[in-house]
């Protein structure tokens, strides 16, 4: 629609809101209460008969005009509140006000009073006998045929694609309800949910870019926080012994149709437990959600079915990487695979070699090339390397390796877990090698936490912890491609 058309558009809502009002109609009233939602009334009349009229129920709907039809002496109009839809039908014979129906347009917010009746095409419609004007839409909504198609407009005014697209409201309601059922889910397990701060001095938890911003008072600059672990394990050294928190992490990195830089974490840890105990929560809570979401333990992601039934396959990380890599030497061989990975990683004009890159970011980049991709799942990947696992207790049985697991399902880490490393020496010194790393130009390596380490120098029990996307989690239920589809405002880069 050209710029003039849609300024006309908007002339002609105004005069015909100034038209409504000098009818005495109010613009802008301060509330509205339906007796009913539309699917409310379709519930109730599910089996109708053509020409049946039910004079005794009076009902008061409140919709969007999603659809007019003006035949003359009768108006049908389609109403849409946050439920569904229903009909309503003006007739003038029965309305004193209706030649301020014709005042009505597309996407105003209208008040409807009337009877139920059934047309002959069998569609509950509400007989009004009178209406009011709740909100005037100034601007039209976009064709009714082609609908919102353009996915950069459906993200950036996402007002406009709820409204034209239930569809989308829905994926929304799913995201809200499996929220719900995790609550529900460990506050029945005798978790606690806590909040922890967003502003942070020292961002740890995890290796990301952090965001940074300055607080005018204290003149000081702050960290939106890249993790929830450091301040929830400071809990359990505390005396917690199971907490979990909900809560928005933000990294400064690039957008994938599975990354977001500000997003929703899960994040929880249980004192006395260690990493198997979480990987069978997480079993348990996944195939419970799957099946209450979904009414089944299987469904389908793009094409692909996926198993949620318990037990889960569990994938060893070095062997089946090994294995994938086609090598033969143990993937802990950090000048071996340096090698390997010269012959068969080469690098690309103006790029820095693979080989030449720490091992932590080696072994990171094999996984994501060779392993992670090309899991359909849901599986577990267990038993990580050590050197990427800064926050992980060692292995009791595998040197070199701790004891860790990820979710994955469709080439998608849905989460993170493992026994939390309490010893506060150990801790230290892989604190101390990050800063070795940062020190070399690792921006992601995180600043070292001194005040962690106090912490856990008064002693945390042994404790399991674990962090679960949401918004991946969402994408998997609600079948969408990308993680915008399920963030109802993702960060877009500026018109």
């Amino acid at each position: 629609m050209s710029q003039k058309s849609l300024q006309e558009q908007r002339e002609q809502r105004l005069r015909n809101l100034e038209s409504l009002s000098e009818r005495g109609f109010e613009s802008y009233p301060h509330r509205y209460r339906s007796s009913h939602s539309a699917a409310e009334l379709h519930r109730a009349r599910s089996e109708i008969t053509a020409g049946e009229e039910f004079p005794e129920e009076r009902v008061v709907i409140a919709g969007r005009a999603m659809l007019l039809r003006r035949m003359g002496k009768v108006t049908f109009a389609t109403l849409q509140d946050a439920s569904g839809r229903i009909q309503a039908y003006f007739q003038r014979d029965q309305l004193k006000n209706y030649t301020s129906v014709k005042k009505v347009d597309l996407g105003d917010w209208i008040e409807v009073h009337g009877s139920l009746f059934v047309t002959q095409t069998k569609e509950l419609t509400v007989r009004v006998d009178s209406f009011r004007l709740l909100a005037k839409s100034l601007r039209p909504l976009p064709d009714k045929h082609r609908g919102l198609v353009d996915k950069e407009v459906r993200y950036r005014q996402r007002y406009i694609d709820l409204m034209v697209n239930p569809d989308r409201r829905d994926t929304f309601v799913l995201r809200s309800k499996a929220v719900s059922f995790i609550r529900r889910h460990l506050d029945d397990l005798g978790f606690i949910e806590v909040e922890t701060p967003v502003l942070q001095t020292i961002p740890g938890g995890a290796e990301a870019r952090p965001f940074l911003t300055h607080h005018n008072a204290l003149d000081y600059d702050f960290h939106l926080r890249i993790s929830l672990e450091l301040h929830l394990k400071r809990l359990i050294v505390g005396g917690f012994e199971a907490v979990y928190e909900i809560g928005r992490n933000f990294r400064n990195e690039g957008l994938s149709h599975k990354h977001n830089p500000e997003y929703t974490m899960l994040e929880l840890y249980w004192a006395g437990r260690d990493y198997l105990e979480i990987l069978e929560l997480v079993e348990d809570m996944y195939s419970k959600l799957v099946q209450e979401i979904t009414g089944s333990m299987i469904l389908t992601y793009q094409g692909q079915k996926l198993d949620f039934t318990p037990p889960w396959p569990r994938i060893d990380y070095t062997d089946e990487l090994a294995t994938r890599m086609g090598i033969e030497f143990d993937l802990l061989d950090e000048q071996q695979l340096r090698l390997w990975v010269h012959d068969h990683h080469p690098p690309a004009d103006g790029e820095e070699a693979l080989g030449n890159q720490a091992f932590n970011q080696v072994m990171d980049k094999l996984y994501d090339i060779y392993l992670e991709p090309h899991l359909v799942g849901p599986v577990f990947v267990m038993d990580h390397p050590q050197v990427i696992s800064p926050l992980a207790k060692v292995h009791p049985k595998r040197p070199g390796l701790v004891a860790r697991f990820e979710p994955v399902a469709v080439g998608m880490e849905l989460g993170n877990a493992f026994s939390e490393l309490n010893d506060p020496l150990d801790q230290r010194e892989r604190f101390e090698l990050q800063q070795q790393l940062r020190q070399a130009g690792d921006e992601e390596s995180p600043p070292l936490d001194e005040d962690y380490l106090v912490a856990l120098e008064y002693g945390m029990p042994p404790t399991g912890g674990l962090g679960l996307g949401i918004d991946r989690l969402a994408m998997l239920l609600a079948d969408v491609p990308s993680i915008r589809d399920v963030i109802l405002f993702p960060l877009l880069k500026p018109e």
